[in-house]
């Protein structure tokens, strides 16, 4: 593009900082196969497994067939998984399914894509879960109030996302280091639930007859099925969470792999054990009683330790906060250098290596999410958006199979796996629109829309307004950032 042309010219060079021999400026490879298992399970694991299991039961109607769907869930994040790895493998780069788009069906879907997710479908999914961190930091301090102060939760979330900023502008192997500490205690909490439902099933306390008659009054309801199913898939959401920060990951043809066929597998394997904990210790009833079943859990089993699950729910919704902001980040910045965001956004800082323009502009956007509250219904409205993009990114894969047969290809999935998940994508898109069709997809439909109307004067026609110009200029100054290019080998 004229932006890469433009660097070419004029970016980086003698810059202190830069990765040796590097000749310019781009972002250091910092993530190891360990660490990249820990950002993908980190970025999957948030309050939902603690909170809210119980949407899978509401809508499947037995145990049985609940903890099917929670498996068939972790499976098709799998399969989706290793189509993506082989994308990430045909094409390098940073960005997930906004770049394998741009490379395959140009630039015009590939803005949409991203148009969707940095104005709103990333910075709601931060808003909402630094929310949910407040509540469980904040309630403490307030024993007993059935509602917490708005400004205290808002403040308190406001202050989780600039520490956020600070931590990930500052190093991104701090960043990173601080990811692994998040991931290593929400996974031992989770050990924690079923290591207490194995002692309780060996004490003889547990309830087993949820167990015993499992698909009692299961559901036979195509539309509810569906619902189920988005309900285990948004707590699986974060599985493609490598493949955004791919130039950033050591040995990313070998790495990728193994950390989607470590992360994945062990989060699935951790959910069903956990919720058959649950349904050991509580009866279905009173999981669907409640909005806080750990919570709930933790004070029949742990007695005066329950106060543990809490913190264990603060610290997962905080690492899963970091790990959405970290990767949402960095699409945000490919999105720039690809010339489908300003360019100040594609520039990094000159000594930390860090895309210090795209973590504020994620940052701002986040803060007058929170600040102005109307983002929930936002992240409904967008949830099923998710997998119309993934289906489509999954087309890529077939599309690259059958018009590419020459390219080079260091890891291939059986054509089978990519053919399953694009039906699978197609149903979950399909089936609720026409089993309970919704004024909310209309608004998506003229959301996008006003993609077009940037899409074209701003990108297609290359239209830069002046004061766009200086202030990218000053604000280059003030942040001490410089041009970058693409980190790969």
């Amino acid at each position: 593009s004229e932006m890469e042309r433009s660097r070419e010219r004029d970016g980086g060079e003698g810059v202190a900082g830069q990765e040796r021999g590097a000749g310019r400026l781009r972002l250091r490879r910092e993530i190891g196969l360990w660490s990249g298992v820990s950002l993908i399970v980190g970025s999957m694991v948030g309050s939902g497994i603690f909170m809210s299991p119980q949407g899978i039961l509401v809508y499947m109607g037995s145990p049985g067939a609940s903890l099917v769907v929670w498996a068939a869930c972790g499976l098709l994040a799998t399969l989706s998984a290793l189509c993506f790895a082989e994308l990430g493998a045909l094409v390098p780069e940073s960005g997930g399914e906004y770049a394998y788009i741009l490379h395959t069906f140009g630039s015009l879907p590939a803005f949409l894509v991203i148009y969707t997710f940095v104005l709103v479908s990333r910075p709601a999914s931060i808003a909402a879960i630094s929310l949910s961190f407040a509540e469980y930091a904040v309630a403490p301090f307030y024993p007993g109030c059935s509602s917490l102060p708005q400004a205290v939760l808002k403040s308190m979330a406001v202050a989780c996302i600039l520490l956020l900023l600070v931590v990930n502008g500052w190093s991104s192997k701090l960043a990173t280091q601080l990811n692994d500490v998040c991931t290593a205690a929400k996974v031992f909490s989770l050990l924690v639930i079923v290591v207490g439902g194995v002692v309780v099933l060996g004490q003889g306390r547990g309830r087993t007859e949820a167990l015993l008659a499992a698909f009692h009054n299961t559901t036979q309801q195509t539309g509810r099925i569906s619902m189920a199913f988005y309900q285990g898939l948004w707590s699986f959401d974060g599985w493609n969470t490598l493949n955004y920060v791919l130039e950033e990951l050591k040995n990313p043809q070998q790495n990728l792999v193994w950390a989607l066929m470590i992360a994945i597998p062990l989060v699935t394997g951790l959910y069903i054990l956990v919720n058959i904990s649950y349904l050991l210790v509580l009866s279905p009833n009173e999981i669907l009683s409640t909005d806080a079943v750990a919570v709930s859990w933790g004070n029949q089993v742990l007695g005066a330790w329950a106060w543990l699950v809490p913190l264990a729910v603060a610290l997962s919704t905080f690492g899963s906060a970091h790990g959405t902001f970290f990767s949402g980040s960095r699409v945000c910045y490919v999105a720039a250098r690809e010339g489908h965001m300003p360019g100040l956004l594609s520039m990094v800082h000159t000594r930390r290596l860090t895309p210090t323009p795209a973590l504020v502009f994620t940052t701002a956007v986040t803060l007058v999410l929170v600040i102005s509250g109307n983002f929930s219904n936002i992240v409904n409205f967008f949830s099923f958006l998710a997998w119309v993009t993934y289906g489509t990114t999954i087309s890529c894969l077939l599309y690259l199979r059958m018009k590419k047969k020459n390219l080079p290809r260091p890891y291939k999935v059986p054509i089978i796996v990519p053919v399953v998940v694009l039906l699978a994508s197609l149903y979950l898109v399909l089936a609720p629109i026409i089993d309970h069709p919704q004024i909310e997809f209309l608004y998506i439909f003229l959301f996008l829309l006003s993609g077009f109307l940037v899409y074209f004067p701003f990108v297609y026609f290359q239209h830069q307004p002046k004061c766009l110009q200086t202030a990218t200029l000053h604000l280059q100054l003030l942040l001490e950032v410089a041009p970058a290019t693409k980190n790969v080998d």
